[in-house]
Order: C-alpha cells, then structure tokens, then sequence
C-alpha cells in the first residue's frame, strides 16, 4: 500500500494511492495515518479494502507528512563511503547519530525556508524508515520485521550551523522545514529489497546526486538494530538512512549552497518524488 495525508497543513485527511496512481480517501475508515495505524495488525486490516471502491479524491490536493505525530526523527551519517569521502570525513566504524527536531517536519512539496542567518544550507536524498512496532535491542536478522514501510525524505542540513557552532550537528539539522518527507509511506511488502532503491537529487534542473541504496555502508537492518540498542523505537517513529554523494557541501572546486529561488526535485525508486521551493526566512507564525 502507498498511505498518504491530503489537504491543508493541519487540516490533512488520509488517503492511499490506487493502483492508477489516484489517491482515495481513507477518513471513512480511520481517523488519519498515526502511529497506530503503521502497526502491523492496523495494516493488515488497511490491506484488506478493497480501494477501487474508496472515495476518489479530485484534483491535485496538498501532500502532507505521511505519518501524523512521529514521535522520533533520528538520522544516521555518512553511511555512504563516497559522500564521507567528499565531506573529507573517515568512514565511521559505527553509525554516526543525530536527531532532527520534529517541528522541522514538512510536507514533500512545502517550501523549504532558509533560517535566519543561513549561509551553508544544503541538500541530502535519503530512505527513510517508519518504525511499526516496539523495538528495542533487537537483532539483525529481526530488525526487518520492525519496518512497517519506508519513506522518501530530504534531510535538509545547514553546514554552518551543524559543522561550525561547536560538535552538536543538531544544530544544523533542525531548522524548520528541513524535514520534507514523504509524498507516501509505502509498505514494506511492497518494497521488497530496500537495498536496491535508485535515488537522485536534482538542483534547478541539473543532477547533483546519483545514488542506489546497496551502496550504503550500514544497511537498514543494521541500522535499526543498532539504534535500538541506544533508545527504543515505537510505532509512527522516523529512521533516516544517509546520502550518496553530490552534496553542495562537496562540490568541486567550490561548494554550492542553497539560496531563495532555488528548485530541488529529488525521488527514489519505489517512493515517488518530492519538489521544493526555497524561499528567505520570514516568521512562520505570522500566517
């Protein structure tokens, strides 16, 4: 299945994409996408509609965060050998961590607004996991089975922030908006192999990066298992997975950096794509 929210920020109604690619209303059913209904029994119970005879949605709604009240944003680093490479980083011998705030959490289409003294903001194409059940010091061979789907996500980062006002990269990470996910939650058995996904990001049209997610160093499985010895993970959480290279940070000779009027247009396979508009900060709560 391929969940998805529709319609205004806050006011978003679930949905799921048909096989025609037409999305279908789901509030009939269940109140939104939460972290109850990524469990497995709350899917199994989603995949047994019969979608064809779902309301369709007309037109071409809003996308919203698929998974309403994510509890957790934790981010892995650097897990692709070339991209730790172009930032002249080592290869870590363990998964770096990080968290992005969840205020930065944004729809797959919203702008992305620069904060406030910016001056390094940069991009990064990434498979995100959602969390389907309580886990916690799980292991490999078992941590797949906490997957309840996988999402695409742009792990939007200011390098000045992050790398240059002291060691915390949280700093960097956070910013509003950095968190553009989405536009479906796509379930696993739908995925198969999460280690053979294409993904790419274009900036105003030309291609910066060019990816597949077998070329990461840690694969998934690996990963959830490995956080889950530090904190435990719960229904509706969101795991990030790292970037391939082409980053603006490691762009030669010079680094490119994203400024307002910029388009990023990213996609991995399976997961659909995103488009994004960066604009100057303003003060979000004046809207």
């Amino acid at each position: 299945m391929k969940l998805l929210r529709y319609g205004p920020p806050q006011s978003e109604k679930p949905g799921l994409l048909d096989s025609k690619g037409a999305i279908r209303d789901l509030s009939g059913h269940i109140d939104d996408i939460s972290p109850e209904t990524v469990t497995p029994k709350s899917l199994a119970r989603l995949s047994a509609l019969n979608s064809e005879a779902l309301p369709m949605v007309s037109g071409t709604p809003r996308l919203g965060v698929p998974v309403k009240g994510i509890g957790k944003f934790i981010a892995i680093g650097l897990n692709y050998a070339d991209h730790a490479r172009e930032a002249n980083l080592p290869i870590p011998a363990e998964p770096p961590m990080f968290t992005k705030a969840i205020s930065c959490l944004s729809g797959p289409n919203d702008e992305v607004m620069l904060p406030k003294d910016s001056r390094k903001s940069d991009w990064e194409v990434e498979l995100g996991v959602i969390i389907g059940r309580t886990t916690r010091y799980v292991s490999e061979d078992e941590a797949l089975d906490s997957v309840a789907g996988y999402v695409l996500a742009n792990d939007v980062s200011e390098r000045a922030f992050q790398l240059e006002r002291g060691t915390q990269w949280d700093k960097g990470k956070g910013c509003d908006t950095f968190g553009p996910v989405g536009p479906w939650l796509v379930t696993a058995d739908e995925i198969g192999d999460a280690q053979k996904l294409d993904m790419f990001l274009n900036l105003n049209g030309r291609r910066m990066q060019t990816g597949n997610t077998q070329r990461m160093i840690f694969p998934v499985r690996h990963l959830i298992a490995y956080v889950s010895q530090f904190m435990t993970l719960y229904p509706g959480d969101l795991l990030i997975t790292g970037t391939p290279p082409g980053v603006g940070l490691g762009h030669k000779p010079d680094p490119i950096f994203l400024k307002a009027g910029d388009e990023m247009h990213l996609g991995i396979e399976k997961l659909g794509e995103q488009k994004q508009k960066v604009v100057a900060w303003r003060h979000l709560e004046d809207e």
